[in-house]
């Protein structure tokens, strides 16, 4: 018989820790490319001098940084409940991409964008709300 895999107050911790990690690769990854002035990279001279300039930028580090953190944590999050549930719930870097993107890169978020972002987050507190159910009926 399996363990009763219940979303407890820790692993949405670790989930809400994924989210905030994944917003803050996302940004490193966008600053690396704007800190760049990419070429096209059309011969193979080109590619190597791309993946030297890319492989010294600081926010490319961070990121990979980041996403080796968000592998660990998450590996940490599927042992503990199903994917089917963590998945969705780990979607608020949806919401968090955007805001970030608006605050610190400038970028303009169309109204309809941010009507999508808050169904989305609807979503996530569906899912949310049907496992804790789910849970109290087992």
């Amino acid at each position: 018989m399996t363990a009763k895999k219940r979303l407890t107050f820790k692993i949405l911790l670790f989930l809400v820790s994924t989210d905030i990690l994944e917003t803050f690769a996302q940004f490193c990854f966008k600053k690396s490319a704007a800190c760049q002035n990419f070429p096209e990279v059309v011969t193979f001279m080109q590619g190597i001098v791309f993946l030297k300039s890319a492989f010294l930028s600081p926010f490319l580090w961070l990121a990979l940084l980041s996403v080796f953190f968000i592998f660990v944590i998450w590996s940490t999050i599927l042992s503990k409940i199903d994917l089917s549930v963590a998945v969705p719930v780990a979607s608020f870097s949806y919401v968090l991409v955007p805001l970030v993107s608006s605050i610190f890169l400038h970028e303009k978020i169309s109204h309809i964008r941010w009507l999508g972002i808050i169904f989305i987050l609807i979503g996530v507190i569906f899912v949310s709300m049907s496992t804790s159910r789910r849970e109290e009926k087992v």
